[in-house]
């Protein structure tokens, strides 16, 4: 039996990987913690828990994710996507742990025009994938063996606070919304993520750091995306498109941040499911 540590378990991939991990069969035993539980930018606390639960294995879905509020604080979100990440990297190595951590497509600058590849350039565009980025760059200076990076993109849930969510209230309330239509990116089920994760774990086996991007097939706008969300609950609300520019945010959005899976598609056997169809699942959870 495996023991695995999940860090970040209240968010979107942490609920995933708790449903996938109560309704699989494996060798794994799990210890899902939040920050109240197990503050990872403590080093001491998280090598305690390590050592004191056996831990063969750290998932970190942990981060500070709410890309505005990056802008003006960042130091929490170098904090936690950079300082903390630095800390799992180094209990990882010296406790040899395999180590799971997932990253982001905003890492990218969005000015591509075909899927982005783990080995292309990194050039964030806002503070966000910046804190993002230096999290990876520490677990690359760190080096430990048998750890993965895996970047996602666009990533939502049946429940807590995501685009699909809110584009669902919002079809109640309204009977129109408007939805930038020129940026495009690949909308990913945590439920999906979850499921590949929990299937590479065993198969790890790298002595240097490896970075694999992982999201569900298919690309699309969130103009596209929320027109399929409303086509798929049945919402009575109209969406229409606007350009980026009509709809200022404090921090800059790529313009193209669609991965490349075919690496973790041939290292590890993984299909990844469409965009549509996963999305038709999960908008099925919500509704029933």
């Amino acid at each position: 039996m495996n023991n695995v540590l999940v860090t970040g378990a209240n968010g979107q991939l942490g609920g995933a990987l708790k449903l996938i991990a109560k309704q699989s069969q494996n060798d794994f035993l799990f210890f899902f913690t939040d920050k109240q539980m197990l503050d990872i930018t403590n080093f001491e606390s998280v090598r305690r828990f390590v050592i004191e639960n056996n831990i063969h294995i750290l998932i970190n879905c942990a981060a500070y994710t709410n890309v505005d509020a990056s802008e003006e604080a960042f130091e929490m979100a170098n904090q936690i996507n950079h300082l903390a990440v630095k800390n799992l990297a180094e209990i990882a190595k010296e406790q040899q742990l395999k180590f799971v951590h997932i990253s982001t497509d905003y890492v990218f600058d969005g000015t591509a025009s075909v899927p982005y590849l783990e080995t292309d350039s990194t050039q964030p565009v806002n503070k966000y994938g910046l804190s993002k980025l230096l999290g990876e760059q520490a677990i690359q200076a760190v080096n430990p063996k048998n750890t993965l990076i895996i970047r996602t993109s666009w990533l939502y849930a049946s429940e807590g606070r995501n685009f699909v969510n809110t584009m669902l209230r919002l079809g109640e309330e309204r009977t129109t919304i408007s939805v930038v239509n020129d940026q495009f990116g690949s909308p990913t089920y945590a439920v999906n993520l979850a499921k590949a994760i929990l299937q590479l774990l065993p198969a790890i086996q790298n002595k240097e750091v490896e970075i694999f991007h992982y999201s569900d097939k298919g690309s699309c706008s969130w103009f596209e995306f929320s027109k399929e969300i409303m086509l798929l609950s049945n919402k009575r609300c109209t969406v229409q498109p606007i350009d980026t520019k009509a709809f200022p945010t404090k921090a800059k959005r790529p313009a193209y941040s669609v991965l490349n899976t075919q690496k973790i598609q041939t290292v590890f056997q993984i299909s990844t499911m469409p965009w549509k169809e996963a999305l038709q699942e999960c908008i099925g959870e919500v509704l029933s």
